[in-house]
């Protein structure tokens, strides 16, 4: 972030904090599908300059419209604050064979070592003979390589209604801007009628570093004479079909001394 944006946002936090302080999640509603957005970086406390290891935490519910089934979702996007730099070489690959199909215990055995964090993840399954995913457990991401770039590959394994296992990948690209480093991932063709996802988290990163550095790493590039700002941390995206929900989250930091 420049510090020219840092600047305005540090003048509109202070309008916001005086009424209570920065909401915790997002919540936005269309056509009567609801979706909750929440997220954090720990820690808030950070180098001005240079970069220190960190978690990022991104979630999301949703909820359909009354007593109905919702539209299919057919892709989610989690723009990051550019701030944050994902490294994936510094983590062995995983790759889509290792751990689809694979129990919870196969995948961690085959890329343990890939591992960058975790989750949770909820589904609704109306059609159990024809379920693609499990209707619910922990989930495990891995860094590897998804059709020629960088992911997250997502793995959940469960029993209910059957013995299931998904893996969601979620493509890694960055650019310019504030919201430089993207998570997308495509569910087009995951359950056609067989069900709907109502809950995904993750939960990435360490806040210690390998030999070969942090997976995750930020700072805090407050200016000069502040000690700490406000920024955009992220902004997800939810394409239904025939419907387009977006939240942004705000969030502080502190400038470690």
């Amino acid at each position: 972030m420049s510090s020219r944006r840092l600047l305005v946002a540090l003048a509109s936090a202070t309008a916001v904090l005086a009424f209570g302080g920065l909401a915790d999640a997002e919540v936005v509603q269309k056509a009567g599908i609801r979706v909750n957005f929440e997220g954090e970086l720990a820690p808030k406390a950070l180098p001005r300059t240079g970069q220190a290891p960190v978690r990022v935490s991104v979630g999301a519910k949703i909820a359909p419209p009354a007593a109905a089934k919702p539209p299919r979702l057919k892709r989610i996007s989690i723009a990051i604050n550019s701030a944050g730099r994902f490294s994936p070489s510094t983590l062995p690959l995983c790759t889509m064979r290792d751990i689809q199909p694979a129990t919870t215990e196969n995948a961690l055995a085959a890329c343990g070592s890939s591992l960058v964090g975790t989750g949770t993840f909820a589904a609704k399954v109306l059609l159990p003979q024809q379920a693609s995913f499990p209707a619910g457990g922990k989930l495990y991401a891995f860094n590897g390589r998804y059709r020629g770039r960088p992911a997250i590959l997502a793995h959940v394994y469960g029993t209910d209604p059957v013995p299931t296992s998904f893996t969601l990948p979620f493509t890694l690209t960055t650019g310019k801007g504030e919201l430089g480093t993207v998570l997308t991932a495509s569910l087009a063709g995951a359950a056609g009628e067989a069900g709907y996802i109502t809950e995904l988290s993750l939960d990435l990163g360490k806040t210690t570093g390998s030999a070969k550095g942090a997976y995750i790493s930020a700072a805090c590039p407050a200016p000069r004479g502040f000690g700490g700002g406000v920024f955009t941390f992220a902004k997800a995206t939810f394409d239904f079909v025939g419907s387009q929900l977006t939240a942004t989250l705000i969030r502080n930091c502190k400038v470690r001394r």
